[in-house]
């Protein structure tokens, strides 16, 4: 049995859930979601706490469903009372990145600029010219923008130059002995 799907998802003040059968509506001061729930899985609504169950209680892959929903719904509360930032950090000489309304310019070292648009529902923000900063309602699709970004230039293990995470710590090598 999952241990996640026991516990509630309590809301916070100033977001409202509807349940609609499957349909779960989620709204707050940042926005708001609508998410089709596994059919495999009930929710239930009293006052401000949603409560995550299998339909069979003796299906394990109910259990885990459950688990799974629960943890999407209280990442939906999170968004939309405080929302989820990311920040990336360019190193390496010459590394420049610009924030231009939904598009992200990056100077990477290629022979080319490269060009990120930016999905609907995030907000860039360029603090430095080596700082990145995602934020927004959705994590996962702010995770996903993250990695997207990362991915063109991933850190190397020898001088650490490239694109990372602010809290991602980069495991060095040794250079090559004669």
């Amino acid at each position: 049995m999952s241990r996640i799907a026991k516990m509630p998802v309590e809301l916070p003040s100033g977001v409202e859930a509807n349940v609609n059968g499957q349909d779960l509506t989620i709204k707050g001061s940042k926005g708001s979601f609508d998410y089709v729930v596994h059919d495999s899985v009930v929710i239930e609504q009293q006052d401000n706490v949603l409560a995550f169950k299998p339909k069979n209680d003796a299906d394990k892959n109910g259990w885990s469903m459950a688990g799974t929903m629960r943890a999407l719904a209280s990442n939906m509360v999170t968004g939309v009372s405080t929302g989820f930032e990311k920040k990336l950090e360019l190193v390496g000489v010459g590394y420049r990145a610009q924030a231009q309304g939904n598009k992200l310019n990056l100077t990477l070292g290629f022979s080319h600029p490269v060009v990120h648009d930016i999905p609907e529902g995030i907000t860039v923000e360029t603090p430095s010219q080596t700082e990145i900063i995602l934020r927004g309602i959705d994590k996962q699709k702010i995770g996903q923008t993250a990695a997207e970004i990362r991915a063109y230039r991933p850190p190397e293990p020898y001088k650490g130059k490239g694109v990372k995470y602010a809290d991602e710590r980069i495991i060095r090598k040794e250079a090559k002995k004669t």
